[in-house]
């Protein structure tokens, strides 16, 4: 009986993602291509691996069992990867990492630059996803890197199969409209007026929910945007107020909205994520620690230029800030 390891990561991806389709889709073949190699894998093993007698596809007890085999297969080629590095000067292999797009332009993209100058033959590989699917694709081990958000109020993801590494912590801030005309000495002045809101699993919804929880009002959420650059593009036009990281703010030119500093808004953590997984011999996975060095090298390199670009500001504190009037 010959079996075609290739068929087996099919298999195994339909056994892990419940169908055929969620299987084609991260495997990048149509829905028939895979449907074609699970009829070849059973005509090659003898025996019915599907189950197509209800609407919903499943495996067959037989497909159970040959996909956990897959699973011990793919997991024993990812060691032979692995223990293979020690005998080469070069670390190489491709690396999946998934983020956000304030870390992909500012952390990535130079984090890239410097691998291919140092380790050419890595080769990273980015997907814009986030929150509980971009967990989920981590775990599947479709992911191999993940740059998680969270509010600093959260727990620190802690998760037996998942290794967290804290990467930076970017602070808060208030943003209002450039002719915004009131006085803002605290969160609470700004209960009643129209938020852009981030969704609530990410950062900045979690921090309006605590802000708000915390001054006693219920935010009236006009707009909820995932991304920044429309956030700060609504703030900018009059259509509301918003927090955001700081790291956001390299992208906004100075004027287009008022940066607020006002006290004890919080900031977001930003963390790498990587599941467990070792060598035999105890050491990581050599090509994602290089990955994840780079990083931390290139998120360590912003902090000068985002001090610069706020120092560049005229940030509106506190009236209680305010520098006495001289007498």
């Amino acid at each position: 009986m010959d079996i075609d390891p290739r068929r087996l990561r099919i298999l195994r991806e339909v056994a892990r993602r419940g169908g055929v389709m969620r299987a084609a889709e991260a495997l990048y073949l149509t829905p028939s291509a895979v449907s074609q190699q699970l009829a070849q894998l059973e005509r090659e093993v003898g025996l019915a691996l599907i189950d197509r007698s209800q609407r919903s596809v499943s495996l067959t007890p037989a497909g159970r069992v040959l996909a956990g085999y897959a699973e011990r297969v793919e997991e024993e080629l990812a060691e032979a990867r692995r223990e293979l590095t020690r005998f080469t000067e070069r670390i190489a292999g491709p690396v999946r990492i998934a983020a956000f797009p304030t870390v992909i332009k500012h952390m990535l993209v130079p984090a890239m630059r410097a691998l291919a100058q140092r380790h050419p033959r890595i080769t990273p590989l980015i997907h814009e996803i986030y929150g509980q699917p971009a967990l989920q694709e981590l775990r599947l081990g479709a992911v191999d890197v993940l740059i998680t958000e969270q509010d600093m109020a959260r727990p620190v993801l802690s998760q037996a199969s998942l290794a967290t590494r804290p990467l930076y912590v970017d602070e808060y801030r208030i943003v209002v409209p450039p002719d915004w005309p009131h006085a803002i000495r605290s969160v609470a002045d700004l209960a009643d007026v129209p938020w852009v809101s981030g969704e609530p699993d990410q950062a900045c919804g979690q921090a309006l929910d605590r802000l708000a929880a915390l001054h006693g009002f219920e935010p009236r959420k006009v707009h909820v945007v995932t991304e920044f650059g429309p956030t700060l593009a609504l703030v900018a036009a009059g259509h509301g107020v918003a927090i955001v990281p700081t790291l956001a703010l390299l992208d906004v030119p100075e004027g287009e909205v008022r940066v607020t500093e006002v006290r004890d808004v919080g900031s977001r953590r930003l963390d790498t994520v990587t599941r467990v997984g070792r060598t035999r011999s105890g050491e990581p996975d050599p090509v994602q620690a290089v990955v994840i060095g780079a990083i931390e090298e290139a998120t360590a390199a912003l902090q000068a230029p985002i001090s610069a670009h706020l120092r560049g500001r005229r940030e509106e504190r506190p009236a209680s800030e305010e520098p006495a009037a001289a007498g």
